[in-house]
């Protein structure tokens, strides 16, 4: 009787174990099922993410660790799940059961880190590597007196708090940087602080993008959504550390407590200081000493205006008189001497150099009050800019939200979308927007910021001033609504980009029938737009809606007949896009990111485009015959992974304007037939795969730079086929001089191979 029960109790668990083991063997295929939609789930959050980091990664910042070490996970987890994929390919009967046990497993993890991946908080940080790196400098001219005062403050334990003022364009924020640059040098042979903290605070005051910018100095993670919590985390933080505190560009005053910014006092040693055009700022927000900023003496004056122009122009004979009056003019102000020095480099013809002069007499006159006289001086080099395309380059950028750093691919994509470089290769468009923005630079009107470009906060006001009132610009200004309808009368352009603004309310129809822009990127939370929005912007060119959580496309935009551009890149909601057959001058239609499953009805009939991009993780079709009726493609982003998407080669080859190509080949022979297309052609940039249907791999990181790469897949070539495509793509000989490696003796053991076939020619070979 004592063995009945152990024997009973083992065999209730042989039992329970056996149960579980059909179990996993009778449902494997509908396990499998499950661990490939939640794999494509997990895919398309990785892809978000990725997506994400990319509009968010800027100089001096990298990405989370956490954020890092997540992606590693889903890479992980992927390969994992293609082994298990490569098993059931090829199983017996008796391995079902413990593979079906180990789908069932797998699935429980991907479902674990889906969840790990709903991330709340930023996904990039300051770079702790670039943390105190110092400012380039601009060439500064006097200020001696006034740099010499606020460091003897700084220094001193009787003043926390110093307020620097003075008219924009005088120098403050200029004279800061090297306050700042000073002080990271003394720090590092005598520590006097422990962290010193520049942060911009622009126009529009947001107290709650303020305390993010100043967590994200300091590299605070997760900070809590009530502004009250968010404060207190703020101040415990900078009450632990020595400090000096750097509030660039205040133009209103608000309580230090409620930020979160503790009071230096004597105690804790820490530095606050504010620049701002207003004193009453200054005074409002507690500092108790004030340096004004005054404007630069006749000698400095010239000699910051030679430091621009170059010396060689006081050997022109006849031409000292005019330029002290040019300089004269300037008045003083830093960013006019600057701009205006910039617009007359290279020019030595005393004619001109009096024209210049009346001119800028004109322009001083024609202005009264203190800012629109800095606008005339700076209206000066913007006119001399004469080519109304160029002009309105500079003007573009004031779309952008206040001491944005603007990328300069994107921005030359806008002025390419709207005309301004006129027509030719993109090539060509992309060498004349890098020469306009050069052009811009070197004029000071706009500033270099490592691959990006800035544009002065008063350079910006000003051309906002030119395009009163036909610029409507809240870009970045915290807006959850936008502006009433009677705003719109008779804007031409209009950027809310940047926003928080979820809905577009079917109570808001403007009437604005020279509407030619509408930027409405990178509103997070916009998830809806009326059907009437749309009615009355009969002259829109530009529709930009990237990064919205839209679901559809409102069906009026059918009947937006003269738009060139509508860019929904990374909505990743977005299901419906009405048919586009009305929409004859579409230059650019850009969906890549996003959620459709099939292209837009009427695409075929869009003669006119020249930028197509569908890269999209849920399209499952191309209809047949549509490609070779885009005849003026010069970029097409194809690159889509469900095989059921399939290109055909000699529609492709149909494509002879083609510049830009990123696609996928499942076939061999649409592979062969488009590579002989491309023989002889001028390439700016081609990106092919060759993959078997099954084949699961993303190897364009791996190139990333690179102007030429073409993908195979060896489970569908014998040797022979292998040097008969290398000679195709190469255009020459395996083996040739030219052909650093070429292993086809035996095959290669690695399961990836990087061929340096050509300088412009590379193939990353996927082998079996």
């Amino acid at each position: 009787m004592e063995l009945v029960l152990p024997i009973c109790e083992a065999l209730k668990c042989f039992g329970h174990l056996t149960c579980t083991y059909m179990e996993h063997h009778r449902k494997l295929e509908r396990r499998m099922n499950d661990l490939l939609a939640k794999q494509r789930q997990l895919n398309a959050i990785k892809s978000d993410v990725e997506m994400k980091i990319k509009t968010e990664l800027r100089l001096g910042r990298c990405v989370r660790q956490e954020v890092e070490n997540w992606l590693l996970d889903v890479q992980t987890i992927n390969g994992k799940i293609q082994n298990i994929d490569e098993r059931t390919q090829n199983l017996s009967c008796f391995s079902r059961g413990h593979l079906g046990k180990q789908v069932s497993q797998t699935v429980e993890e991907v479902k674990e880190i889906i969840e790990q991946g709903r991330f709340t908080g930023a996904l990039v940080i300051d770079d702790p590597s670039t943390a105190g790196v110092p400012f380039q400098l601009e060439h500064l001219e006097g200020e001696t007196a006034v740099i010499a005062d606020i460091w003897k403050h700084l220094m001193s334990d009787e003043n926390g708090m110093v307020g620097v003022c003075g008219m924009g364009g005088i120098g403050k924020t200029t004279i800061m940087k090297h306050i700042y640059n000073q002080l990271l040098e003394e720090n590092k042979s005598k520590p006097l602080f422990e962290k010193i903290i520049w942060v911009t605070v622009s126009q529009v005051f947001n107290i709650t993008r303020l305390q993010q910018d100043i967590a994200d100095a300091m590299n605070i993670e997760d900070l809590p959504k009530p502004k009250q919590k968010r404060a207190a985390v703020l101040r415990n933080e900078l009450r632990q550390i020595r400090h000096v505190l750097i509030l660039d560009d205040v133009w209103e005053g608000f309580v230090l407590e409620k930020v979160g910014i503790p009071i230096p006092i004597f105690s804790n040693g820490s530095r606050l200081v504010l620049t701002s055009r207003s004193n009453v700022v200054c005074r409002f927000i507690g500092c108790s000493e004030i340096v004004e900023v005054p404007p630069l003496s006749n000698e400095e004056s010239m000699n910051l205006f030679l430091a621009h122009t170059g010396r060689g122009i006081l050997k022109v004979p006849s031409l000292e008189e005019i330029l002290g009056d040019i300089v004269g003019e300037c008045d003083g102000l830093p960013l006019a001497i600057a701009v205006i020095a910039g617009s007359m480099k290279g020019i030595y013809d005393v004619v001109e150099w009096r024209n210049a002069l009346t001119e800028l007499g004109d322009h001083v006159t024609s202005v009264k009050g203190t800012d629109k006289e800095i606008y005339g001086r700076l209206k000066f080099s913007f006119d001399r800019l004469e080519d109304s395309n160029i002009q309105n380059c500079f003007l573009y950028c004031s779309l952008y939200p206040e001491d944005y750093r603007i990328p300069r691919v994107e921005l030359i994509e806008y002025w390419i979308d709207e005309g301004f470089l006129e027509r030719g290769s993109r090539q060509q468009l992309h060498d004349r927007g890098h020469t306009i923005l050069n052009r811009l630079v070197n004029n000071c009107l706009l500033e270099n910021a490592g691959d990006d470009v800035k544009m002065h906060d008063v350079m910006r006001d000003m051309a906002l001033y030119i395009k009163h009132p036909y610029f409507m610009v809240k870009a970045g200004t915290g807006l959850k609504e936008l502006p009433g309808k009677q705003e719109w009368k008779d804007v031409e352009r209009v950027s809310f980009m940047m926003n928080m603004v979820s809905e577009i309310p079917p109570s808001l129809s403007p009437n604005c029938e020279n509407l030619s822009t509408l930027l409405l990127q990178n509103n997070e939370s916009l998830e809806r737009i009326s059907e009437s929005f749309f009615q009355h912007m009969h002259s829109l060119n530009i529709l930009d809606l990237s990064y919205t959580s839209i679901e559809q496309l409102p069906n009026s935009v059918s009947n937006l007949e003269t738009l060139n551009a509508l860019v929904l890149r990374g909505c990743k909601e977005l299901r419906y896009v009405p048919s586009l057959e009305k929409l004859k001058a579409l230059r650019k239609l850009d969906l890549r990111g996003t959620g459709i499953e099939k292209v837009p009805k009427g695409l075929e009939m869009l003669a006119n485009l020249t930028y197509l991009n569908l890269c999209t993780e849920s399209l499952k079709e191309l209809p047949i015959a549509i490609l070779p009726r885009l005849s003026c493609l010069q970029c097409l982003v194809l690159y889509v992974k469900l095989p059921s998407v399939k290109m055909n080669g000699l529609e492709a080859a149909r494509l002879r304007k083609l510049e830009v190509f990123e696609g996928r080949f499942n076939e061999l022979i649409d592979f062969n037939a488009y590579i002989k297309s491309i023989r002889g052609r001028e390439l700016t940039s081609y990106l092919l795969v060759m993959a078997s249907p099954k084949a699961k791999f993303d190897a364009r990181p791996l190139v990333e730079g690179l102007n030429n790469a073409f993908f195979f897949n060896f489970e569908l070539l014998g040797d022979c086929d292998v040097r008969n495509v290398f000679k195709i793509v190469a255009g020459h000989q395996v083996g040739s001089p030219n052909c650093a490696e070429a292993p086809f003796g035996s095959h290669p053991v690695a399961r990836w191979r990087l061929l340096y076939l050509h300088p412009a020619l590379i193939a990353l070979v996927a082998l079996p």
